[in-house]
């Protein structure tokens, strides 16, 4: 099979430092979203279709590597090397609240009720947050054996999972009883792990292999070798017949679900490549990268406007929808906060776990 040429990707500039998480929003009323979260401490949230910069939230004075929205994308989650977990308003920019850590929060995920708030880091600790009762402590799951790569929820808020960036495998917890169930087993430590928008599988990242599990009975259903190692990969979310990866290699890679037949390849990346996320219609994708930028990658063609404009700023393309949200995000208070020497540290301290 020839490989697709892919159309130019939308670039989004706006990061100073590295990209180190992205997360969609679903599809809602006022279309879908995309959040960022990078080294430079500062998550940004975009039009998901045309990367159009939306707002900056301000707050955190060090690293942020996890970052997510809610079903409703209503409100954002981040967490950070500085010790904390905050809740945002999206509207506004606001901070809603900040769940203080003691040590580098590296994960956080929203249940789907959007109820409740996952976190985990280099504490061993996972802490699920009543965001009805944000001052009330938080519920802490059964000791982590690692320090907290990536969290998740599936089966309807009744099960969490977690990977380690110190050893293999991907764990998943019963939340009616506390305990480990499950341990889904790879060599390599987990890098990337997504639960697919149908429920039906678990995609994993370890070193230069992709695995799908049956996220429903935990059995391995697919594990490709790729071309590099990769530090993420997505599932295609309507037909689920593609999938993609990023890595080291600073390129995209795009594989055929059944075959694992590599059916494209795009370059454009100066960096590796820390994080890839489809968007939730399956219509394009995103990466992230070491260079700083988000690039959106289209499935189906392009016409030439599309693909010579560059999302940096507000543009015509902007929905009507996304404008108002534009609108009241531009009017937030924005806090600054410059902690530079703080931020190096820390960065340091969490690439050495």
């Amino acid at each position: 099979m020839d490989k697709k040429k892919a159309a130019a990707p939308l670039v989004c500039h706006g990061h100073s430092r590295p990209v180190v998480d992205l997360f969609y929003s679903p599809i809602t009323p006022d279309g879908f979203f995309l959040i960022s979260a990078s080294k430079d401490s500062t998550p940004m949230l975009r039009n998901g279709e045309t990367g159009d910069w939306i707002g900056t939230f301000e707050g955190h004075k060090g690293a942020v590597w996890s970052c997510c929205l809610d079903t409703n994308a209503l409100r954002a989650a981040s967490a950070s090397a500085d010790f904390s977990a905050k809740i945002w308003d999206a509207l506004t920019g606001d901070v809603l609240h900040s769940f203080e850590h003691k040590h580098i929060v590296r994960a956080c995920a929203f249940s789907e009720d959007t109820h409740f708030l996952l976190t985990g880091g280099v504490e061993k600790i996972l802490r699920i947050f009543d965001l009805n009762q944000p001052d009330a402590p938080p519920r802490e799951v059964d000791k982590s054996p690692g320090s907290v790569r990536t969290v998740a929820w599936l089966h309807s808020d009744q099960t969490i999972l977690s990977s380690c960036s110190d050893m293999g495998g991907v764990r998943l917890w019963d939340l009616r009883s506390g305990k480990i169930v499950q341990t889904l087993e790879t060599k390599l430590p987990v890098t990337s792990a997504e639960v697919s928008q149908d429920g039906r599988y678990i995609t994993t990242t370890d070193g230069s292999t992709v695995k799908f599990w049956d996220a429903n009975h935990f059995g391995l259903v697919k594990s490709y070798e790729m071309p590099c190692n990769v530090e993420s990969a997505s599932l295609e979310p309507q037909l689920g017949n593609k999938f993609i990866a990023g890595g080291e290699d600073m390129w995209v890679h795009v594989f055929d679900f059944n075959t694992g037949e590599e059916i494209g390849c795009n370059k454009g990346h100066h960096g590796p490549v820390h994080c890839v996320r489809f968007a939730p219609g399956g219509e394009s994708y995103a990466s992230g990268s070491e260079d700083g930028t988000i690039r959106i990658w289209q499935i189906g063609p392009l016409n030439q406007s599309e693909n010579d404009s560059s999302a940096n700023g507000p543009t015509e393309k902007l929905k009507a929808a996304a404008d108002e949200v534009t609108h009241k995000v531009e009017s937030c208070h924005i806090e600054e906060g410059n902690a530079k020497e703080r931020e190096k540290d820390e960065d340091k301290a969490a690439n050495a776990l």
